[in-house]
């Protein structure tokens, strides 16, 4: 689908819902949107695409709500490096969040780097300087995290959280699709991990794939919207390695279905990976917190 095309679907798509009969409660009905969007283009243009897809911010984001944002940006390196998420797919998220109406909104990560380094050489701090002075921040303090349980944890029952995590409104995951060394991949429900303060836990104390899912019975986010205008292939999380560059952006409410996306639409490793073979994304599938058979979802892809 072409930018005009898209258009012209958007707008069929608001006047068959301005002439729709209002519906009681419980009365199902069919609707214009798909499960997945994947938009290929600039990076903005293609970030705000694939999230009108769903329906636009406004059905993820009230006004007065607070947005807890996680992108990847705990890397001192550039964008083109694809173990960051790109700016300009992390601004235009932010500039759609102001534009619903979100009251607070706050940019965090858990550092892996100096994190001075990696908000400043991922270029996210300008981004997000130039939008809401103030909002972008890496915790690199046990003090400023809280305890909690994952009453839900099969594996991992307790970990320190960010304050934020805990008290946002909506969630939203814009990571870079890359690949990871111990989980094969590192997308929405691998990169909560940026929340927590233990993650070293998840490495030695718990199976790492059984905890991402545990950790993502709490801090699930409401909406994934994964940088795939690169991705880096191999020697990830942090690289060097393999990037390639779709110049596409994968948006879903469901970020196991988004995550399964990601996994079948690129090369990794040099072969082609099918959503069941990362652990994680089947555990998160059996575990009911999202879908990974895409292929019985309505995935919509145009070009902007």
């Amino acid at each position: 689908m072409n930018r005009r095309a898209f258009l012209k679907w958007q707008m069929r798509g608001l006047l068959w819902l301005a002439a729709a009969p209002v519906l009681g409660p419980g009365t199902a009905r069919a609707t214009a949107l798909p499960d997945v969007a994947v938009a290929k283009g600039a990076p903005a243009a293609a970030t705000r695409a694939a999230v009108e897809l769903l329906g636009g911010m406004s059905r993820f984001v009230r006004p007065g709500q607070k947005v807890l944002i996680k992108p990847n940006m705990s890397f001192a390196r550039g964008p083109e490096s694809g173990s960051t998420t790109h700016p300009e797919v992390l601004r235009t998220v932010l500039v759609m969040c102001k534009e619903a109406g979100a009251s607070r909104i706050r940019v965090l990560d858990h550092s892996l780097q100096n994190a001075e380094q990696s908000l400043l050489r991922s270029g996210i701090l300008d981004v997000c300087e130039g939008v809401e002075p103030g909002i972008c921040h890496h915790l690199m303090e046990s003090g400023l995290y809280v305890e909690a349980d994952l009453d839900q944890g099969l594996e991992m029952r307790t970990n320190a959280f960010m304050p934020d995590a805990l008290e946002a409104d909506v969630i939203i995951a814009v990571p870079v699709a890359k690949s990871h060394g111990s989980t094969g991949v590192s997308l929405a429900l691998k990169g909560q991990m940026g929340l927590i303060w233990d993650r070293r836990a998840m490495h030695s104390r718990y199976n790492l794939d059984a905890s991402i899912v545990d950790l993502n019975t709490r801090v699930k986010p409401h909406l994934a919207v994964i940088d795939a205008t690169r991705v880096l292939t191999t020697g990830g999380p942090g690289g060097p390695g393999e990037v390639i560059t779709p110049g596409e952006v994968i948006a879903s409410a469901d970020p196991v279905a988004a995550d399964a996306t990601a996994v079948a639409s690129y090369p990794w490793y040099g072969r082609m990976l099918q959503a069941k073979q990362v652990r994680h994304i089947l555990l998160a599938h059996e575990r009911g917190l999202g879908r990974m058979d895409i292929e019985n979802l309505v995935t919509l892809r145009i070009t902007v």
